[in-house]
């Protein structure tokens, strides 16, 4: 069980027998009045947004995941499916389900998969992914006072804004969290 103090963003909790993830908390408290935790918070199993407001001596399961490490074969339309590395096991997530994170993976490459109750429910990201740059307009001459960017296109097709020196062909860093550049490899 998990405190008011223990509920963080990040924090796994389960709320009516579904994982949920913590994306926003904020404490506050008034004059005379006990503390109150609001939180925002997003469903791992079908990726709803809800919020809840925890006060006083309320208390908050967490949730407890595996991780595995699957690879990433491929995308369809309304799926994308990996490969179990232990057992060779295909299985698929739904694209609703996973969102943005998508657009940082590139067919092939080892992922972590977190699995809820032996289901898999969602993937875990590293903080930043290094991609190729396949398609960068040139930067115009004279455009550079200031934080000028552009944007460019990655291997993945994400499409991302970029400082003026990047080019076709550079490798990347992206911050998986905020999907910003973060630096040039």
């Amino acid at each position: 069980m998990l405190s008011l103090n223990e509920i963080k963003v990040g924090k796994l909790i389960k709320i009516n027998d579904e994982p949920y993830i913590v994306i926003r908390a904020a404490h506050s408290k008034v004059a005379r009045g006990g503390a109150v935790l609001k939180t925002k918070l997003r469903s791992l199993i079908n990726g709803n947004v809800l919020e809840r407001t925890f006060q006083g001596n309320d208390k908050a399961d967490e949730a407890t995941t595996e991780e595995k490490h699957s690879q990433y074969l491929y995308k369809d339309e309304n799926n994308v499916y990996f490969m179990d590395n232990e057992n060779f096991e295909q299985f698929s997530l739904s694209l609703e389900m996973l969102g943005e994170m998508i657009n940082w993976l590139k067919e092939g490459e080892d992922t972590k998969i977190m699995y809820f109750e032996g289901k898999p429910i969602s993937l875990k990201l590293p903080p930043k992914v290094e991609l190729k740059v396949t398609s960068a307009p040139p930067g115009v001459k004279g455009n550079s006072a200031g934080n000028v960017t552009k944007i460019i296109t990655l291997e993945t097709g994400a499409q991302i804004a970029a400082p003026m020196f990047i080019n076709e062909g550079d490798m990347i860093r992206v911050n998986t969290d905020t999907g910003e550049y973060a630096e040039r490899v």
